[in-house]
C-alpha cells in the first residue's frame, strides 16, 4: 500500500515539554497546526488523558518553552523567532494567555533563554546586542530591564546557564569551537568572573546544574575522555571528577529539583535509552522500554525535564517507526505513559519500516556506521538508493521518525543514513578525523558507501543520488564533484558551495565557532577554496535539486544562488527553489506542501524507471 506526500507530510510531532509549578499541566511544543506552537494539558492521576489546548497562535514557530518554576504561578516564557532568521525573542505568557516581549527593542539579537529563579520573577539570558559577533550574560525581572552581569568578550555562544541554590552566583558554559568550550561562574555580588572548568584540554561542557549544597557543580563533558560522561567540579578546589562513564556518548544530564537523581541518555550507535542515578545510593535503573523499534529520547528538544516534586520525569519520544511523542516517567511506580498522541498522517504504523544498522568498510580500513532502509518487495527487483548526508558535521544520524524516508521506502527507493568521520556520538577521536586539511576524508567515506551498496542485493548501482542538507549540503555538492560517474542525482537543502564566501557572509557569531571546525580565512583560505565545490563544477554532471530559504542566517542565501548561475551557464540540470519566508531549514507546513512534492518529481525523472 502505497500513499500520497500530502499525507506523510501530515505526520505531527510533540515535543520540548515543561511541567506547570504545581505538577498538574504539562506545556509543550507541537505541530498540530502545521507549525510549531505551545499547548498544555492536564495530567491526570487515573491515567485519563485529555484533549490539549492551543495557547499561542503566532505567526512563526515557537522554538522553546520554560514554566515558572514559583508555587502558585501559571505563567511561562516562550522564545520565537520571525521567517527562521533565528533571531529568538522572549516572550512571556500570562495564566490569562496575554502575551508580553520581554525583549522588545531588540528585535535584531538572539536571545538563548538560561534559567528561572525558585520565585519566577527574574530568569537568566545570553543575547548578542552589544556586537553581533558577542554573546554576554544578562539578568532580568519581569518587571524591569535586563542587566548586564557578564560582558563577555570572546566570540561564542552562552548555551547553559544556571542559578547557585542560593542565587548569588551564576555558572555558565560557553562554546568558543564545537569541542572547545568553557565553564565559568560569576558572583553577583562583586561581578567577578573565574574559569571553573579546566584548562589543560578541550573539551565540550553540554549540560551543568548545581548540587543542593552549592558546592559542586555537575557536568555533562568530554573531559579526560573519548565519550561524554558525567562529572562534577568542586568548586572550592576546582578540581574535576568523573561520575557516571561508559563506553558511549551520555547525553541531556538534567539534576532533579531535590537534587537527588541525575537523569541522562545513553546514546549507543544513534539509539539512546533513558536512564536514572541516585546520587545518595549510586543505584541506576533504565526506563521501560517504548516500542520495539530503536528509538531517540529528547530528539527534537535536547531536554529531560522533572516535575516540581521530583517524581515523574516528563521527554519527548521518537522511532524510526512512530513519531515524537512526549512521554512521563512515574518514578515511583515506574511506568511511563504517553501524554500525547501524534497523528501519523492516517498511514497504519505498522506500515513504517525501520532501518538495520549496518557497518562498511572505507579507503583506511575503519569500519564507517549507516542506517539501511529497505524497502519490502515479494519479487525480484532493483532499488535506486538515496543516501542521506546529515548536517552539522558535529551531528549524528540517528533512527528517528523520518517522513521523507518513510514516504521514498514506501514508494520503491532504498535509504541509506551513514554516519562518517566527523560525526559525534561515537567519540571524540572519531568527530575530528574531518578536521580542515582532513574534510574530504568525509567525502571519501560517501564514495565507499556506494561501494558496499553496489554489492547489495537488491540494489541497482546506476540509480545512486546523494541528499543533505546544511552542512550535508555541502558534501552533497563535494560529492557530485569529486566522485562524478558515481551519482545519479543530487539534492543540496541549505547547503555550503564555498567555505570562502560562507565564512565571510555567515552570521557574525556563528564564524568564529564554524573556523575551529573548517578552518580560519586568515590562514587557510587557499585550501578552503580548494576543497570548495564551487571550483570544481567543472566535473559536475549530475542533475542537481537545490532548495534554500531566503533568511538563513547559517548558510547564506548566495551560497545557492552562486553554484546554480554556475550550473546553468555549464547547461547541467538544474532546478533552485527559494522560500521566502524561511531561513536554515524549511518548517512551515505550507512550504513543505510545495517542496516535497517538487523533490518527489525530480527524483522520479531522474531515477525511477
Amino acid at each position: 500500500m502505497t500513499y500520497a506526500m500530502a499525507q506523510y507530510l501530515n505526520v505531527r510531532q510533540a515535543f520540548h515539554p515543561s511541567f506547570s509549578s504545581d505538577g498538574r499541566r504539562l506545556v509543550f511544543l507541537t505541530n498540530i497546526t502545521g507549525d510549531p506552537q505551545l499547548w498544555q494539558i492536564a495530567l491526570s492521576d487515573r491515567g485519563v488523558i485529555p484533549w490539549p489546548d492551543q495557547i499561542t497562535f503566532e505567526a512563526d514557530r515557537v522554538m522553546g518553552v520554560w514554566c515558572s518554576p514559583a508555587p502558585a504561578d501559571d505563567h511561562l516564557i516562550f522564545a520565537r523567532d520571525m521567517g527562521g532568521n533565528e533571531n529568538a525573542q522572549l516572550f512571556l505568557l500570562s495564566a490569562q494567555g496575554v502575551v508580553t516581549s520581554l525583549t522588545a527593542g531588540y528585535e535584531k539579537a538572539l536571545h538563548t533563554f538560561g534559567e528561572w529563579s525558585r520565585t519566577g520573577q527574574r530568569f537568566l539570558f545570553s543575547a548578542n546586542r552589544r556586537d553581533p559577533a558577542l554573546f554576554d550574560l544578562y539578568l532580568q525581572t519581569l518587571a524591569g530591564e535586563a542587566k548586564l552581569i557578564w560582558q563577555n568578550d570572546v566570540p561564542g555562544f552562552l548555551f547553559q546557564m544556571a542559578f547557585s541554590p542560593d542565587e548569588q552566583r551564576v555558572a555558565v558554559a560557553r562554546m568558543s569551537g564545537s569541542f572547545d568550550q568553557q565553564v565559568f561562574e560569576i558572583d553577583l555580588a562583586t561581578g567577578a568572573v573565574r574559569q571553573i572548568s579546566p584548562r589543560t584540554e578541550q573539551a565540550r561542557y553540554e549540560a551543568i546544574a548545581y548540587t543542593p549544597d552549592g558546592q559542586v557543580l555537575l557536568v555533562n563533558t568530554d573531559f579526560g575522555s573519548d565519550f561524554m560522561h558525567l562529572a562534577q567540579i568542586d568548586l572550592n578546589t576546582v578540581q574535576i571528577e568523573s561520575v557516571v562513564a561508559q563506553e558511549h556518548d551520555l547525553e541531556r544530564m538534567t539534576l532533579s529539583p531535590d537534587g537527588r537523581c541525575i537523569a541522562y541518555v545513553a546514546n549507543v550507535d544513534g539509539a539512546t535509552t533513558l536512564q536514572l542515578r541516585d546520587r545518595i545510593s549510586g543505584a541506576t535503573r533504565t526506563a521501560p522500554a517504548i516500542g520495539a523499534a530503536p528509538g531517540v529520547i529528547a530528539f527534537w528538544d535536547f531536554r529531560l525535564c522533572f516535575s516540581p516534586d521530583s517524581q515523574q520525569l516528563a521527554f519527548s519520544f521518537t522511532s524510526a517507526t512512530q513519531t515524537a511523542d512526549v512521554y512521563v516517567w512515574d518514578l515511583q511506580a515506574d511506568r511511563v505513559q504517553a501524554v500525547t498522541r501524534c497523528a501519523h498522517g492516517g498511514i497504519p504504523v505498522d506500515q513504517f519500516i525501520a532501518p538495520q544498522l549496518v557497518h562498511y568498510p572505507t579507503f583506511d580500513g575503519r569500519s564507517i556506521p549507516a542506517w539501511f532502509y529497505q524497502p519490502v518487495t515479494t519479487h525480484d527487483q532493483r532499488w535506486p538508493v538515496i543516501v542521506l548526508v546529515h548536517g552539522g558535521p558535529e551531528s549524528q544520524f540517528q533512527p528517528f521518525f523520518h517522513f521523507f524516508i518513510q514516504y521514498f521506502v514506501h514508494h520503491g527507493y532504498a535509504v541509506f543514513a551513514p554516519n562518517v568521520r566527523g560525526s559525534t556520538g561515537y567519540g571524540k577521536a572519531y568527530s575530528h578525523l574531518d578536521d580542515i586539511e582532513q574534510r574530504m576524508d568525509s567525502v571519501a567515506d560517501l564514495a565507499h558507501a556506494t561501494q558496499w551498496l553496489k554489492q547489495q542485493p537488491n540494489i541497482d548501482g546506476e540509480r545512486l543520488v546523494v541528499y543533505g542538507g546544511s552542512y550535508g549540503g555541502f558534501m552533497v555538492l563535494a560529492a557530485l564533484t569529486t566522485y562524478p560517474d558515481l551519482w545519479a542525482a543530487g539534492v543540496d537543502v541549505v547547503g555550503i558551495s564555498n567555505f570562502v564566501t560562507f565564512l565571510e557572509n555567515t552570521s557574525a557569531y556563528r564564524r568564529g565557532t564554524r573556523e575551529a571546525e573548517y578552518g580560519y580565512l586568515s590562514r587557510d583560505r587557499e585550501f578552503l577554496e580548494s576543497i570548495s565545490p564551487s571550483r570544481h563544477l567543472d566535473r559536475l554532471r549530475a542533475p542537481l535539486l537545490v532548495i534554500h530559504g531566503a533568511n538563513d542566517p547559517r548558510v547564506p542565501l548566495s551560497e545557492a544562488q552562486q553554484i546554480v548561475a554556475a550550473l546553468e551557464a555549464r547547461g547541467v540540470p538544474t532546478q533552485l527553489l527559494v522560500f521566502d519566508d524561511e531561513g536554515h531549514g524549511i518548517i512551515k507546513l505550507k512550504n513543505k506542501l510545495v517542496m516535497y512534492p517538487i523533490v518527489v518529481e525530480f527524483l522520479d525523472r531522474y531515477l525511477k524507471r
